[in-house]
């Protein structure tokens, strides 16, 4: 599944372009951050409880600091796959330096930037782009998550002043499988990917598996959703008239807020 350390690395990737300095490897990033969840008493306790392996290691002396979950229903509800690239395969699951988890090389992934509201306690979209084409890890992290960050058109790209304000999430796609039908899919666990014809022209869009539920959508109001995404503009009546393929997917989601990212940072600079 996805990790925290690759929530770290995609800070770490925007913050030291954004900085115009050099950014840490992935594989430094583990290494470090394996060693400051071990040595540190600065971790969050819901952070922690989402590194069991490196807990055991740490032992008593590991507490805690602020990572995030997702909250509002705002974050994900429109996504961007990036053009040309349309594969769908189905990837291994995941990557760590942790003991517990067997490292992969590549995977299909999305990174998703939210901004918080502390007033509020939620977060709205500011940036989701990803790809169905598996990336070796390192490069499909710190390619997109740039590309999300500064290339989502339907933002301004991101500057350092927001960095502080930012979320990010990586999510993994895993275990592709062609639904039977359009419903032939769980709400809250697989995402999809339609594709249909209408009037000759071809449509497609996907859906991460958190969307559905965050939205409080019915199987059939998000398919109907899906394809206004896709730019479907016929009756809503109608939809079940047009011939869906469904492609659904599992995804491994991890989130962090730009805080935790900045004290494990910051400690690392002054190793």
């Amino acid at each position: 599944m996805a990790a925290v350390e690759h929530c770290l690395f995609c800070f770490e990737t925007l913050a030291s372009h954004l900085e115009d300095r050099k950014s840490m490897t992935l594989a430094e990033v583990e290494k470090s951050w394996a060693e400051y969840v071990t040595t540190t008493d600065d971790v969050d306790s819901k952070l922690a409880k989402r590194l069991p392996a490196l807990r055991r290691l740490a032992g008593p002396s590991s507490s805690s600091s602020g990572a995030s979950s997702p909250s509002s229903a705002s974050s994900t509800t429109s996504l961007q796959v990036q053009q040309g690239e349309s594969g769908v395969s189905t990837p291994a699951t995941s990557i760590s330096s942790t003991p517990s988890r067997q490292p992969i090389t590549e995977s299909p992934l999305f990174i998703t930037w939210n901004t918080l509201s502390p007033r509020h306690g939620g977060h709205s979209l500011r940036g989701c782009i990803g790809t169905f084409e598996p990336q070796l890890i390192e490069d499909g992290l710190s390619s997109y998550a740039l590309t999300s960050a500064l290339h989502d058109t339907r933002f301004h790209p991101i500057t350092a002043s927001e960095l502080p304000t930012l979320q990010v999430a990586v999510t993994l796609l895993t275990d592709f499988e062609d639904a039977h039908d359009t419903m032939d899919w769980e709400l809250g666990k697989h995402g999809i990917r339609i594709s249909f014809y209408y009037h000759g022209r071809r449509y497609g869009a996907t859906y991460l598996p958190d969307v559905a539920t965050e939205q409080g959508w019915t199987k059939e109001e998000t398919i109907v959703s899906l394809m206004r995404k896709a730019g479907w503009v016929g009756r809503k009546d109608k939809w079940h008239e047009i011939d869906v393929k469904v492609v659904r997917y599992q995804g491994k989601k991890e989130c962090l807020d730009y805080a935790e990212f900045k004290k494990w940072r910051d400690w690392a600079g002054s190793k």
